[in-house]
């Protein structure tokens, strides 16, 4: 029986205060398993007349070739407990270790992308939309580019929002 019951995006709130304040993962398959990363940087919102998240992923991070191949990611969100996962998850490469693994989170698989068991609120995304950020679309140079050095921008996915998880 799961530890999650299922909520409307209507009924979730807070929605301005989540990505940015909260540590959150981005999970996607990775063949039989998955692999996280962690994100600061986001957004959520309504787009085409869907409940959207917007995420932006560097192309050099691992998790960017999964999140590319697969129709369906979650973005999930933890307590204060687990700040010292989300570290790890933000600072090492799925490349050279298991995250889920190191870290002790347990990986959940819904019936279109994982997350884990550890996470207080999840959203299963479908990506709609995606585009690469680049130096010539910047209008504000001068306070984008302490984030950037030369060809490392992001890329932007703007994803449905196809099912939220709020822990019981």
């Amino acid at each position: 029986m799961s530890n999650f019951r299922e909520i409307t995006p209507s009924e979730f709130t807070n929605t301005f205060d989540m990505i940015g304040k909260d540590w959150a993962l981005v999970t996607a398959k990775n063949g039989d398993g998955c692999n996280t990363m962690t994100i600061s940087w986001g957004g959520l919102g309504i787009m085409w007349n869907k409940p959207v998240a917007f995420t932006f992923i560097r192309p050099q991070r691992f998790t960017y070739g999964l999140v590319e191949n697969e129709n369906y990611f979650t973005i999930s969100f933890y307590d204060e407990k687990y700040r010292k996962a989300l570290q790890f998850c933000g600072s090492k490469s799925g490349r050279d270790y298991d995250k889920a693994k190191e870290c002790g989170l347990t990986p959940v698989y819904d019936e279109d992308a994982p997350y884990f068991e550890e996470a207080k609120l999840v959203l299963v995304c479908k990506k709609l939309y995606a585009q690469d950020l680049t130096e010539e679309s910047v209008i504000a140079k001068d306070e984008t580019a302490p984030f950037y050095n030369g060809d490392d921008y992001h890329k932007m996915y703007i994803s449905e929002i196809v099912k939220v998880l709020e822990k019981k």
